[in-house]
């Protein structure tokens, strides 16, 4: 049985009749920018083949009814009236953070019940939650005829996300789970959502790509996250811009000399121009052909985010190092930083080897066995059923 028929039977169990329909929505890797999100800056995200999966059926009397397949525990039932930024502190804020965030714009949702599950790994930088908001932001567009596209229902996922849930993420997640292709990398503009999907098709030329979850778990609301974000802020306006995105490359070492002795806030921006600009590299290389030759750029965006952002952990150093040791094209890591997960590039005929590798070095040093799996650029979010 599929996780659609699985999940379609589980909702019957649960609500006693047929869902009105089944959707998909995927969590996603991000092959280069990170951190530049919230900057107005570049990204290039590819949704992953792991996917939230939610049947739905819409309501008229103002209730809204959650379950999910992963988490221990009954149904959850609210009322819409009810719903208000940072009053839920468990996984039903997400769906229901959408819901506030439909309602707040003036979309005529009236309830709905809804069953749940995901196969996208949580707490590994995969955006497992961006998943879940999106896949029940679709269900409500379609059931509750709503018309908007796709960048459009990212907007108020995040809206959900940075208000209801009270996490201060960017726009990449959610556009990522609902505009990706198949088969190709969207280059995002987080400035004015301008898209361009870029063909990524790595096994066509013998390359692989892994990811590397090194089952540290973070959690962007514990305040790192938004540490950063705040410098982020405070470097743009020390520099006279509206955000970091407007400081030019050629122009960076101008724009770090009048931060003076600003030092935290120098290496953030350093990190953010600099991210920018090899999104825009990364681009460049893959249409016209030469994949290959994006490896450094994924290495050099790592130690910018090791030694610049100051974003990454043991377990993610080792991941990178011992892949490139191992012979991998490049490696870095990917998400938001503590944990999470790496990405490594490599020919297919030495992905056994660096996956053995790195299993070893992580025995070696006493951390929690890593979980790899390939990563093959997927669909975005779709109704299944």
């Amino acid at each position: 049985m599929g996780a659609e028929q699985q999940v379609s039977a589980g909702f019957a169990e649960l609500y006693g009749t047929a869902p009105e329909g089944v959707w998909a929505a995927p969590g996603r890797v991000n092959l280069i920018g990170e951190h530049t999100d919230y900057n107005d800056g570049f990204v290039m995200p590819f949704a992953l083949p792991h996917t939230a999966v939610a049947a739905v059926s819409h309501r008229t009397d103002g209730r809204l009814r959650l379950h999910s397949a992963d988490v221990e525990g009954g149904v959850a039932e609210l009322r819409l009236d009810d719903l208000a930024p940072e009053s839920d502190r468990s996984w039903t804020a997400y769906p229901a953070g959408v819901v506030w965030a439909l309602r707040e714009a003036g979309h005529p949702v009236t309830g709905a019940d809804v069953h749940l599950t995901s196969t996208v790994p949580s707490g590994a930088g995969l955006s497992s939650s961006a998943a879940l908001e999106v896949v029940v932001a679709l269900a409500l567009n379609d059931l509750f005829e709503l018309g908007l596209p796709g960048w459009q229902l990212a907007r108020l996922c995040q809206r959900a996300e940075n208000v209801y849930v009270g996490a201060p993420t960017g726009i990449m997640d959610q556009t990522a789970s609902a505009c990706c292709e198949a088969g190709h990398a969207l280059f995002l503009d987080t400035r004015d959502l301008s898209q361009k999907q870029i063909p990524f098709d790595l096994a066509a030329e013998g390359m692989r790509l892994l990811v590397v979850d090194t089952q540290v778990k973070h959690a962007h609301s514990d305040g790192e996250y938004g540490k950063r974000r705040a410098g982020c802020e405070k470097g743009a306006a020390l520099l006279g811009v509206d955000a970091l995105r407007d400081v030019p490359y050629a122009e960076l070492d101008a724009a770090l000399e009048r931060l003076g002795d600003e030092e935290e806030v120098r290496r953030l921006v350093r990190h953010v121009v600099t991210e920018d600009r090899r999104v825009e590299r990364v681009v460049s290389l893959l249409e016209s052909g030469e994949t290959r030759a994006i490896g450094p750029l994924l290495v050099e965006g790592h130690a910018s985010l090791r030694d610049d952002f100051r974003i990454s952990c043991p377990e993610l150093d080792l991941v990178v190092d011992t892949a490139l040791a191992g012979g991998a094209l490049g490696a870095r890591m990917t998400g938001g930083g503590f944990g999470g997960s790496a990405i490594v590039l490599a020919e297919a005929a030495d992905v056994d080897g660096i996956t053995k590798a790195v299993e070893e070095a992580f025995a070696a040093a006493g951390f929690t066995a890593p979980r790899t799996f390939e990563a093959v650029p997927s669909a975005g979010a779709r109704r299944l059923i």
